[in-house]
Formats: structure tokens, C-alpha cells, sequence
């Protein structure tokens, strides 16, 4: 079954007001479609629960760039986490403002830290003492101070997929927290650098929050260590991470009850909390449509061929990941178990392998539930294959917020 605010009337699969299949035929497939109420409402869980608490909800962009996204999220006051220049230039264009944007990454560029300070970001999420001296550099020659703090490794296992687990020593991933207070103090003698926070991100998709905690719980120590040592720390980033339900029996972790029991560990310290939420925001707030091709049977395989590829939605096949997939129209019988492949020329090309699911037939359209984050922003023209168009829907109507590419998109640039 597909998840909330997908839904079936009348045996129709709609979001909010809007037929999906109407979608699906006016639109062409694959299309991307996402829920601007759904994105809109996901967001407030986080801020709404905060209440009282000094804090800033700084949207992923990763999840998913899209400007129209990205404009609807600034309109709810949300700030920004980027992750290159790039993303940074699309929340600019977007309209979201520069001092609610924090720069997180391992391999920052001079010429992006260059942007991020002439643009007047709020600080940088720094992962090595070489990038503290990067950072100093330029904002020493442009006659500015950079706010920073430094990315912290509290070696908690996420137990997430070993992709997506960021925590541990052996990953490429922020400061070991036993080595850190040495790397503020060597901080505290540049010029231009304002240590003023510490930033932890352990992993995503996390649907227990245990480890969130334990890894907090081990920041909150780092940091009256910090202070006692002459460290001004002000601000505490916490990341993102919280993980969303991919299968029917999965539960979504209760985010307001999450952050407040962050508020309440935080309680006393005099600390302005940020949150890096992304996944969790957009993901259950889009579907990837997709048209039924074939059926093809084999002595010991059926397969169903859809339009989708995965140069449309890379999920699967990189991170073995399951997406539900469901019929626009309840209208078949039964159920069939097969492996429903792409058009792309790879036996990685798959969505789901062995998998029972209605008995759709050539000319059927399905959705992949739950593709609104990591999906259109992986998205490649790998095969030559034009990336999909990406539509918004709020309430009874929809627009198009990407255009399909074109076989001429395809050479642009050659």
C-alpha cells in the first residue's frame, strides 16, 4: 500500500486532490511527483517542536534541489544545508537567505568557501584542521570572520546502511572526538576563524533513535569540556538522519518526541540547537511514476518492464534499497511475484527482485512510493536517457516545476 498523502479513492491512487493517473498521461512518464502540502507539514514537525528552545531547522538540500522545493521550504522559514557551491547557488536563486545556510562537507573548494563568504553564510561545518586553515586564508584576504565549528566523530555505529553511516572512525567523516579539543585550541590561533559551535552527524535513514542519543549525549560532554577550556561554544548542530518507513510494517520515528528529548538533554546548557533534517521532510512526499512496457516470463522468472530506469531513481541498485510500488488503478486481480526491471542495458537496472505486487499489465502506470529524496537529484543520463520531468501538486492542482530533457539537453555543452 502506498504511505500517506498518497492514497486510494475509488480505487485510484491520488495525492491530495490531484488523480495520479491524470498526471501520469498529461505529464508523460517517468515524471516525479511530490506533495507541496506533505513537504510543507513535514517540516513544521520539526520546528513546531522545539517550542520554546532556541533553534534553526536547516533543510538538507541533498534530498532534493529542486528550486521550487527549496522556495517553498524558505516561505516556512527553514534555513539550509549545503553541501557544495553549487547547492549553495540554487538556494540563493531560490530566495532563501544566506545567513540561515551552513556549509557541511569533507572536500570544500577555495573557490566555493570564496562563495559562501562573499554570500554572508552562517558558518561552515569544518571536517579537518586543513580546511580550518583553507577557511582562515580567504576570509583573512576578503577582511571577514567565519563562523565554523567543527564536525565531531563520536564513533556511534548509526546501524544504517555502511553507505549512508557517517559516525565511525574509519569513514571519511568529521573530527575523532578523542582528538578534537586539541584541534579547537590549535583554532583558537587564527584570526578570521570564530569557533563558536560543534557539529555531529552519525548517518540516515536511522529509524532508531538510540544512537542519535548516545551520540549526543557524548557531544554535550565535549562541549562544557570546550567551555571550561575558554572554547565559546554557542550553537550545537545535531545533523539530520532521522530515517523514514521504505516497507509497509516499517514505523517512522515520532520526531516531535525525538526532539524533545534532545531539548530536555540540552536543557541547561545554554545552547542554540540546529537540525539538518532532509530525508525525512521530502521523502514519503513523492513518487516516481513509471509506465508498465512488458511482460516477460522466463522458466524461472517473470519480469514486468517499466519506462523507469535507474538512471531515473539509482536507489535500488546502490544501496539495495526497497521502494513500494503500487498501481495508479486497482483494477487487476490478483497478484504476480517478478522482478521489475529499467530499460537501461545493466542487470542492476532493477526496482524490485522476486517481489509479489498487483498483476499489472503493458500500459498500467505505477508509482514507487517514497522517492522524494535521492531520487531526481541522483539522476543521470546514463543510456543517453533524458532525466524525467518533476511536477509540485497543492491541493486540486499541479504544475510542472522541472520540464522533461530533450534529446537536444542531452548534447548541450559537446
Amino acid at each position: 500500500m502506498p504511505f500517506p498523502p498518497f492514497t486510494y479513492r475509488n480505487r485510484n491512487l491520488f495525492v491530495e486532490e490531484v488523480d495520479l493517473e491524470e498526471i501520469a498521461r498529461s505529464a508523460g512518464t517517468p515524471v516525479y511527483v511530490y506533495s507541496a502540502t506533505a513537504i510543507r507539514e513535514r517540516y513544521r514537525r520539526y520546528d513546531d517542536a522545539f517550542d520554546e528552545t532556541p533553534h534553526e531547522v536547516f533543510y538538507a538540500v541533498k534530498a532534493n534541489s529542486n528550486l521550487s522545493v527549496l522556495r517553498l521550504l524558505a516561505s516556512e522559514g527553514a534555513g539550509f544545508d549545503i553541501v557544495s557551491g553549487g547547492e549553495l547557488y540554487r538556494v540563493m536563486r531560490a530566495g532563501g537567505p544566506a545567513e540561515k545556510v551552513v556549509f557541511s562537507g569533507v572536500g570544500k573548494t577555495r573557490e566555493e568557501v570564496e562563495y559562501a563568504l562573499s554570500t554572508g553564510i552562517h558558518s561552515f561545518n569544518c571536517e579537518s584542521e586543513a580546511e580550518l586553515a583553507l577557511i582562515d586564508s580567504i576570509a583573512s584576504r576578503m577582511g571577514k570572520t567565519a563562523r565554523i565549528a567543527m564536525r565531531v566523530n563520536p564513533h556511534v555505529d548509526a546501524q544504517t546502511h555502511p553507505y549512508i553511516s557517517t559516525g565511525l572512525r574509519d569513514h571519511k567523516f568529521g573530527i575523532d572526538i578523542a582528538a578534537v579539543e586539541a584541534v579547537y585550541a590549535r583554532a583558537a590561533q587564527f584570526s578570521h576563524i570564530a569557533a563558536e559551535g560543534v557539529s555531529c552527524h552519525i548517518g540516515s535513514q536511522l529509524l532508531d533513535t538510540a544512537p542519535l542519543k548516545e551520540a549526543l549525549d557524548a557531544v554535550l560532554e565535549l562541549v562544557e569540556r570546550l567551555r571550561a577550556n575558554g572554547v565559546p561554544i554557542r550553537h550545537l548542530d545535531l545533523g539530520g538522519g532521522l530515517g523514514v518507513p521504505y516497507k509497509p510494517e516499517q514505523e517512522e520515528p515520532d520526531v516531535t518526541a525525538h526532539i524533545q528529548a534532545v531539548c530536555e538533554r540540552c536543557a541547561g546548557h545554554d545552547l542554540k540547537l540546529m537540525m539538518e533534517p532532509g530525508r525525512s521532510i521530502v521523502g514519503p512526499a513523492g513518487v516516481l511514476l513509471s509506465r508498465v512496457l512488458y511482460r516477460k516470463s522466463t522458466d524461472t522468472k517473470e519480469f514486468v518492464v517499466v519506462d523507469a530506469a535507474m538512471n531515473d531513481l539509482i536507489r535500488p541498485a546502490l544501496y539495495q534499497a526497497y521502494h513500494e510500488i503500487v498501481p495508479l488503478r486497482q483494477h487487476m486481480p490478483g497478484t504476480v511475484t517478478a522482478d521489475v526491471v529499467g530499460p537501461v542495458c545493466e542487470t542492476g537496472d532493477f526496482f524490485a527482485r522476486d517481489r509479489e505486487m498487483a498483476n499489472v499489465l503493458p500500459g498500467d502506470f505505477v508509482a514507487l512510493c517514497t522517492a522524494g529524496a535521492y531520487g531526481f537529484v541522483q539522476a543521470s543520463n546514463y543510456n543517453s536517457r533524458p532525466r524525467p520531468a518533476e511536477v509540485l501538486v497543492e491541493g486540486a492542482s499541479w504544475k510542472f516545476i522541472r520540464t522533461r530533457e530533450t534529446s537536444e539537453d542531452l548534447i548541450r555543452g559537446e
